[in-house]
């Protein structure tokens, strides 16, 4: 089954005097908040990102997005559809960096070390070269 290109669920905005603008997905219990209505709406932004990145890699079911108009809210409150493309989260998951501990000889790493070699760096290209990539 082919993964949709975009998600669209709505959020709830809170305010509250002298608090950061809470941000809670009703569908997918997950929350985040911004200092101002530009900053919760990326982090809103990256947080669906995450869950629903999260939710195909798991392969769980996707829920199904509330209805706006059926999504309850306070006088405090607003409601907020929020989007996420989803190929470019797809790959920069892909390309995410993972920490790898590697052992090697005391007088290997001195020398690399003492010629300021990015250890990182020479593992990624010795590992391409191997796999011929």
């Amino acid at each position: 089954m082919k993964k949709p290109e975009r998600y669209v669920y709505p959020a709830v905005f809170t305010y509250e005097e002298g608090q950061e603008i809470a941000v809670v997905f009703p569908d997918l219990d997950a929350a985040t908040s911004g200092k101002n209505d530009e900053d919760a709406l990326f982090s809103a932004r990256e947080l669906l990102g995450c869950v629903m990145a999260g939710l195909e890699e798991d392969g769980e079911d996707i829920p199904v997005p509330t209805s706006l108009a059926k999504v309850p809210w306070e006088a405090n409150e607003r409601v907020v559809l929020i989007d996420v493309y989803m190929p470019s989260i797809r790959m920069a998951r892909v390309n995410r960096s993972v920490n790898r501990t590697v052992t090697l000889p005391a007088w290997l790493n001195a020398a690399a070390q003492e010629k300021n070699i990015n250890f990182s760096q020479v593992l990624q290209d010795g590992l391409k070269q191997r796999l011929s990539l």
